[in-house]
């Protein structure tokens, strides 16, 4: 190792020492004393619902019993969904939901890089061969109103862990909806109808790839399915869809 590399080094293991003293890791989400930073302390980290397989190959939602390899709940043979596969990292609900909630609507960007991780842990199935990593868009009045789309700041977080190619402008919202809280699936489904369209100057870019659609939560999944069909419209191979929350039984319905 260079003398110039083990300088630089010390002063970077110097300047994070500073950086703790000044601002020392506390959990992201009760605030108690922490050793690292980004991270949860022990009783919230036990409180977030993980979803681990065995899972629906095409909805992600939890099965009862593995088969031995992929298999299909019955709620995806009945109603096939217009994208190939979902991945979430936990049940939407207590500390995960609380953090979505404060990205979302707080503007509190602290745990982007603990919840950037949890989706490359979710996902690594579906990003092992993804060519692409694209958010769900925000209509333009909800962005300026909200300065920010939740879905682009975990998105661009999973491209930095992952290296995996990353364009938040491809997917456009060209239709401005009302919001989808409350509402049942059909009417979810019937709000975001025709909403998206992959933007003409860089559909090149989606042809023939495999796209994973990056949001923060699925409820019913029918944002997710109008986002896929404007993409497969577009002349995407595939598109697979990665949330932190999946909306199930067992979670708290309070999108």
């Amino acid at each position: 190792m260079s003398v110039l590399l083990r300088a630089r080094q010390h002063l970077v293991q110097a300047a994070q020492g500073i950086a703790d003293v000044i601002m020392p890791p506390t959990c992201l989400y009760c605030r108690k004393m922490l050793a690292v930073h980004d991270a949860l302390c022990g009783p919230c980290w036990r409180s977030v619902k993980f979803i681990r397989p065995p899972v629906c190959d095409r909805l992600g939602i939890p099965l009862p019993f593995d088969v031995g390899g992929p298999a299909i709940s019955a709620q995806a043979e009945a109603n096939p969904p217009d994208y190939d596969r979902a991945r979430a990292a936990a049940h939407y609900d207590g500390v995960l939901r609380d953090l979505i909630h404060r990205l979302k609507y707080g503007d509190s960007h602290i745990a982007r890089r603990l919840l950037g991780r949890w989706l490359a842990q979710a996902g690594a199935e579906l990003l092992r061969d993804a060519d692409l990593i694209i958010p769900v868009p925000l209509d333009r009045w909800r962005l300026l109103k909200r300065r920010f789309n939740q879905a682009a700041v975990l998105s661009r977080e999973l491209h930095r862990l992952t290296g995996v190619a990353w364009d938040p402008l491809i997917l456009k919202r060209i239709r401005r909806t009302a919001s989808q809280v409350g509402l049942t699936h059909d009417q979810r489904k019937r709000n975001v109808q025709g909403a998206f369209a992959v933007d003409p100057e860089r559909a090149a870019a989606i042809q023939n790839r495999a796209i994973v659609l990056v949001d923060d939560v699925i409820t019913t999944g029918a944002t997710a399915e109008a986002c896929a069909r404007a993409l497969k419209r577009a002349g995407a191979a595939r598109v697979d869809v990665l949330a932190l929350a999946l909306v199930t039984s067992d979670s708290l319905i309070n999108p």
